[in-house]
């Protein structure tokens, strides 16, 4: 489903969001208080305009209330950054996903307007942390802080065996979500699926039962 957007700050994270929106076929307004920023970022955008996003005559021009989602991605002014999510929640945004670098300024942003707060610089270095320094993880995502999605290969000793047989569920309160052969999602999952040596499983679960499961 196609959804309206407002971003605002066009930054590099802001921009890696509007190339990204962009590709999954939203319609974006990207809003900068740089003329050079949003000329970058006119390719990947359906409109963009040069303004401040702290005067709120500015942003009530822009139909606050006809966006599906209000993104708020300015990462080196958290005064702005606070003042323009304040704002948005003024002026009706349906939903505002405001940036933080800090569990603090995830507080203020919370308290003033955001619906929800997003730590890129966070999130990138714990992804990297455990992605990399461990031989059987290939990917994850973190749903929340006590819940995560593993992408990691079929351990030596499941090779031929079944769902049912290895039992992780009962034996680490995991769940096998999906299994990826040559690269293509298999979502089919039973109790009688075997396990081959060329799968990756999605496993799905609380940290430490992953990390006890998979020796993270």
């Amino acid at each position: 489903m196609t959804k309206s957007i407002l971003l605002i700050g066009l930054g590099r994270f802001g921009r890696h969001v509007a190339l990204n929106l962009n590709q999954l076929g939203h319609q974006v307004m990207a809003v900068d208080h740089s003329e050079d920023r949003v000329d970058a970022a006119l390719p990947y955008v359906t409109n963009a305009q040069i303004g401040d996003s702290t005067d709120e005559n500015f942003l009530r021009s822009l139909g606050i209330r006809n966006y599906d989602l209000c993104i708020v991605a300015i990462g080196n002014d958290f005064q702005s950054s606070l003042e323009t999510t304040s704002l948005l929640k003024e002026l009706g945004a349906k939903q505002v996903v405001s940036r933080a670098a800090r569990d603090v300024q995830a507080k203020f942003l919370l308290r003033n307007g955001a619906d929800d707060v997003v730590y890129p610089e966070k999130q990138l270095a714990k992804w990297t942390a455990i992605r990399y320094t461990s031989d059987h993880i290939l990917d994850y995502i973190e749903l929340d802080s006590e819940h995560a999605m593993f992408e990691v290969p079929v351990p030596r000793q499941w090779v031929g065996q079944t769902v049912q047989k290895i039992d992780i569920r009962k034996k680490y309160n995991i769940n096998i979500i999906g299994i990826k052969v040559n690269g293509k999602l298999k979502l089919l999952v039973d109790s009688n699926t075997v396990l081959n040596q060329d799968e990756t499983l999605l496993v799905l679960g609380e940290y430490h039962n992953l990390q006890k499961c998979f020796r993270t």
